[in-house]
């Protein structure tokens, strides 16, 4: 009953997706590391940089990476120690506070990003031509906006407050 389903193309699409994300990030994984951070790390502070005003309420960034709240704060945590970020308080609520990159954490990028962007275009972007690459994007927002609605919270909530 099984081999009606094993040569299924949505279980090929699934598969290459996972052994194209798990290869990437093994690689870039490799050259963010030698900067002193960890994957999440980076992701944390690419989302900071990219945000109007450099900056996200913690629960918009727990909704972006899909940390737990507790799991954005050791984050948070690790990158405060380390002179990456800052935390401030939310001037319209003041239950809340936003995480924001410091000119050391867009220093740390700026060193991070031209390496990475060589990287990205190396083993991804730079295999797809034009169309490709803007069909790839396309069905990944569709597909990411249904399984991680989250995933940009707080972007236009963070630029009106600004």
């Amino acid at each position: 009953m099984a081999h009606e389903y094993i040569d299924d193309p949505r279980l090929t699409a699934v598969g290459l997706l996972a052994e194209t994300y798990a290869g990437l990030t093994a690689r870039l994984g490799c050259q963010i590391a030698q900067h002193g951070l960890s994957m999440i790390e980076f992701e944390v502070l690419i989302r900071l940089g990219r945000s109007p005003g450099g900056r996200l309420r913690m629960t918009d960034l727990a909704a972006q990476t899909s940390l737990t709240a507790s799991g954005v704060t050791r984050v948070v945590d690790r990158l405060e120690r380390d002179g990456l970020v800052g935390r401030t308080a939310c001037p319209t609520d003041r239950r809340s506070l936003y995480a924001v990159v410091s000119e050391s954490g867009r220093a740390r990028l700026e060193a991070i990003l031209p390496d990475h962007l060589k990287m990205i275009d190396e083993w991804f972007t730079g295999r797809l031509d034009a169309d490709q690459l803007d069909n790839l994007l396309a069905g990944l927002r569709i597909v990411r906006d249904a399984v991680r609605p989250g995933a940009e919270a707080g972007a236009r909530e963070t630029a009106e407050v600004h």
